[in-house]
């Protein structure tokens, strides 16, 4: 018999969610523990604009993430994969500053970043400036374990990404209604100075699988009227 326990935390402004699952010792076979934490930025949210509505969602958003991920080290499966997982489905939630949702640029497209490294090999994979990628996490991964490149940006990434077989998409696809209705002024010229206590969002997660092993990985939109190339 196995019994999972979970630590659930979760902040309202930026959105982030802290699950620990035990696997406690058993009749059946050894102890073994995993750990998922993950964050889920929704870009720069006042306490006033954060209603009971809007932190609900983001509330559920980031459980569905959570769930993903921990499906997989619950079945046995990496840190690697936990960690693609969950951020493969806050990448594909309009709430966040990832993929689709994702902020948009001072020319009004979306450019896309994401990072994934696993602990056991040391190994990493990234990418900078893509903007048809659908799911940049995965192309990460791919970077990592499909050439023996660190990183790739914009062109050269958008390349790898099509000859490794990911699914590519309209730029349109990751600019949502909501990003729209809140980018309506003209950007400025350059982006004005921010707030110092004024956060940009972000999505992440770290994991520990079965077997010890640790991996990490990020996906953005970075911040809303970057210039070109940023």
């Amino acid at each position: 018999m196995r019994v999972h326990r979970a630590l659930l935390i979760v902040g309202t402004l930026l959105g982030w969610v802290c699950l620990l699952p035990v696997t406690v010792q058993g009749q059946d076979g050894p102890s073994s523990e995993t750990a998922l934490v993950i964050h889920g930025g929704a870009g720069s949210l006042s306490a006033d604009e954060m209603s009971d509505d809007r932190e609900e969602a983001y509330r559920l958003a980031l459980r569905t993430a959570l769930q993903e991920g921990n499906a997989v080290l619950r079945d046995g499966g990496s840190a690697l994969d936990a960690v693609q997982a969950a951020i493969t489905t806050m990448e594909a939630d309009t709430l966040f500053n990832a993929a689709r949702g994702a902020v948009r640029t001072s020319e009004g497209a979306v450019e896309l970043d994401a990072a994934i490294m696993d602990g056991a090999t040391r190994n990493a994979g990234a990418l900078t400036g893509v903007q048809t990628v659908k799911h940049p996490i995965r192309l990460a991964r791919a970077i990592m374990e499909d050439s023996y490149h660190v990183m790739f940006a914009q062109e050269g990434a958008e390349a790898f990404a099509e000859q490794q077989g990911l699914e590519l998409v309209e730029n349109e696809y990751f600019i949502t209604a909501a990003r729209r209705s809140g980018e309506e002024k003209a950007p400025a010229d350059p982006p004005a100075a921010q707030e110092e206590d004024e956060k940009y969002g972000t999505v992440g997660a770290v994991a520990l699988d079965a077997a010890g092993n640790l991996a990490a990985g990020t996906s953005t939109g970075g911040i809303s009227d970057k210039e070109f190339g940023r």
